[in-house]
């Protein structure tokens, strides 16, 4: 006679008595410390989701193999549209923590020194993943303090080892670099409408001058400069001029339906940037809001640092300045029949 497979508990399956057991407030327990701990270990839990599906978004495109209108592709965007989502109820969640009045918040803020908001190892990888480098940290010297107050050696190293990683960021601008729309084959029945630049291809030949009829101005006539820069000379950041040049043609093409899910995918990176953007911004409020200009309990400057990472921790701000480049959808040059075939058929 065989023993029967224990059924499976609700209770048992989400470790619930982990979970719910894991509440230890420093505090009387009048206090509001225990919604301050569910919130905090609320963030913490979607901050592991969000990583797993990073994870596997790097590993869809850390491969040459990857194609604008495969399925592949489609896993990838909806992953991110998915972070997209968590990021909301994680900002929506500021709200309830804003609940908690100053009064109530300094009943037990001392017994929470030297921990801080700032020591969270899992909102520093997700920035990691994304591309967020050490150098391009506001107060870098921050992150490296392995003193009471900054991270344990463990976290800090456990950061460094992902930044030493493939970031989404590189990944996408190899992707970008691989697009396989200017060989010189494609655009022999181009009809150029200005003179070809010598050594340039012909669509950007006169993309050039198109770019630079629709300014008006000296102030505007300045970005023509800025034009040649990024999309002919040295890139922006870390992406090539290959990379940003494909990035421009899709957010230009974006209606042809190869080109589509690719700006949906550039679409939601830029969401993720905001959404985090408002995780800082909502807690550099609240931190004014709670302690007006006292230093945090890590010994940061407090809400003077969260406003500082607001300003300088975009990561994906290359993509929002490819709009200043773009022109009416009515100047864009006419593609040939050749790159036509190719946006719809991917031949």
């Amino acid at each position: 006679m065989t023993e029967e497979t224990p059924s499976l508990y609700y209770s048992d399956y989400l470790e619930l008595d982990k979970i719910l057991g894991s509440q230890h407030p420093k505090s009387d327990l009048k206090t509001d410390e225990m919604l301050f701990i569910i919130i905090h270990q609320a963030y913490e839990l979607w901050f592991k989701m969000v990583i797993h599906e990073l994870d596997r978004v790097r590993e869809i495109f850390d491969t040459d193999k990857v194609q604008d209108n495969t399925g592949e592709m489609s896993i990838a965007v909806h992953k991110l549209k998915r972070i997209v989502r968590i990021f909301e109820v994680i900002n929506r969640q500021v709200d309830i923590l804003e609940t908690m009045t100053p009064m109530d918040f300094l009943e037990f803020r001392d017994l929470l020194v030297p921990s801080s908001g700032f020591q969270s190892l899992q909102f520093r990888i997700i920035e990691a993943k994304l591309g967020l480098k050490m150098e391009q940290r506001h107060k870098a010297n921050y992150y490296k303090n392995t003193r009471p107050g900054g991270f344990n050696q463990r976290d800090y190293d456990a950061i460094s080892a992902v930044e030493s990683e493939a970031t989404l960021k590189g990944l996408v601008g190899k992707w970008a670099e691989r697009t396989p729309f200017f060989d010189e084959a494609l655009w022999r029945d181009f009809q150029s409408k200005y003179p070809l630049e010598e050594g340039e291809q012909k669509f950007w030949s006169d993309y050039k001058q198109i770019y630079k009829n629709s300014l008006s101005g000296s102030v505007e006539l300045r970005q023509f400069d800025e034009l040649e820069r990024i999309f002919y000379k040295e890139g922006l950041g870390e992406f090539s001029v290959g990379a940003m040049r494909a990035i421009l043609f899709i957010m230009m093409y974006r209606n042809l339906p190869i080109f589509q899910q690719p700006f949906d995918l550039l679409s939601t990176l830029i969401d993720i940037d905001e959404m985090l953007s408002q995780f800082r911004y909502k807690h550099m409020l609240m931190a004014r809001r709670m302690i007006g200009v006292r230093m945090g309990t890590g010994g940061t400057s407090g809400a003077g640092y969260l406003e500082g990472a607001l300003r300088q921790h975009y990561i994906f701000k290359e993509l929002t300045e490819v709009s200043t480049f773009l022109v009416d959808r009515s100047h864009l040059p006419e593609l040939p029949k050749a790159v036509k075939e190719k946006t719809i058929f991917n031949a």
